[in-house]
């Protein structure tokens, strides 16, 4: 069985799925591992690498297509190239399944099996395999650090001869996986550190990490669903939140936005006015900026100063500040997904498509729409 990884456009993405290691380990399991040339150049992973890790390596897609009973993708590949594949080819990466179904109508012309590994559902067991996390802890990270670097204060407090520095004030929007990773390394660089979630369950996590926890009674009935996603507010509701959320703003240094709704768009939380309440210098960083964005101004890739000199930073994709960790994240994602399902015996993926992943993750497979819950 053979296992194919394209190369993609470094400068719209630069993580890659298949690394040296997961190479190997994949080439351990049977398989037969080819990577497209250059695929992990930038990365420091050469054709060579990928070669003594057991890999063979190709000098286009269309070969690669051409040969693969599996496709590790970073994204979904263009039309012409789904019609380049075998039909039957099992195609794996984050195909956006909530996005334009005329890719998915062309795969299932194509005979093409597509698995979306957005959907890996939040189970314990699937945990290893989930992209959404893996990338949420380091987009967390990085979202603090790029405010450090923009803001034109120190995190820490600093007593010196010359006097005594306060600490900043970080104020973090949203208690989720990239939510609780920017509390964490926001404390470790010595900020002071407020978060706020509409799940009160949370504030224990938040406490943990030496956070404050902000309440904001909104009214009405809040929490998480049984996936763990905040519940979807009210309209009042969310005006309510805004009020809330404006006054603790307005004495942060910096500002996080990390609440996104998988498949729709993400919700406005900090409105124009909240942000003309915020003190020159001090910088938003919006983690949903892909999706419509939380911050009224933001800009997908850019950052924006206001007429009352706040920075409101875009960061599309917060994790490919790191690429190299990003990789290795997703990487041994996809492998630990495809390994799950793979009898070492007799050299066979096994998955039974009433398993709950794979029943939350395959969208085609033998012409036809197949998932339960999202429609074609």
């Amino acid at each position: 069985m053979k296992l194919f990884a394209p190369r993609t456009d470094v400068a719209f993405d630069p993580r890659v799925v298949v690394t040296p290691e997961s190479a190997e380990k994949l080439n351990q399991l049977g398989l037969e591992v080819i990577v497209e040339s250059g695929i992990g150049a930038h990365l420091g992973y050469s054709n060579e690498t990928y070669r003594l890790k057991g890999a063979s390596v190709v000098s286009s897609t269309t070969e690669g297509f051409a040969e693969a009973d599996w496709v590790f993708a970073l994204h979904r590949p263009e039309a012409e190239q789904l019609a380049q594949m075998r039909v039957g080819t099992r195609l794996v990466g984050s195909l956006d399944p909530f996005g334009d179904k005329t890719f998915f109508q062309a795969a299932m012309e194509a005979g093409i099996e597509a698995y979306a590994m957005e959907l890996i559902p939040r189970s314990t067991l699937a945990q290893k395999m989930d992209v959404l996390s893996s990338q949420a802890n380091l987009a967390g990270y990085a979202a603090v650090i790029l405010a450090a670097k923009e803001l034109d204060k120190i995190l820490p407090m600093m007593m010196t001869p010359a006097g005594t520095l306060q600490p900043s004030r970080c104020f973090i929007l949203g208690v989720g996986v990239a939510g609780l990773q920017a509390i964490a390394t926001a404390k470790r660089l010595g900020a002071q550190v407020e978060a706020f979630d509409t799940r009160p369950v949370v504030e224990e996590q938040v406490r943990s990490l030496g956070g404050r926890f902000l309440k904001i009674d909104v009214g009405g009935e809040t929490g998480q669903t049984e996936q763990g996603y905040a519940k979807e507010l009210t309209a009042e509701q969310l005006e309510r939140q805004r009020q809330g959320l404006a006054k603790a703003c307005a004495r942060a240094d910096i500002v996080i936005t990390t609440a996104k709704l998988f498949g729709r768009p993400a919700p406005r939380l900090l409105s124009a006015s909240a942000i003309a309440g915020m003190s020159a210098g001090s910088v938003v960083v919006d983690l949903a900026v892909e999706t419509g964005g939380n911050v009224e101004g933001s800009k997908p890739d850019e950052t924006v100063v206001t007429e009352n000199g706040v920075h409101i930073m875009g960061p599309r994709k917060a994790e490919n500040t790191y690429p190299l960790h990003a990789s290795q994240m997703l990487a041994a994602n996809y492998f630990n997904f495809f390994s799950h399902f793979w009898d070492s015996e007799q050299k066979l993926f096994t998955g039974d498509h009433s398993d709950p992943i794979l029943a939350s993750t395959c969208l085609t497979r033998d012409g036809q729409w197949v998932h339960a819950q999202i429609q074609p």
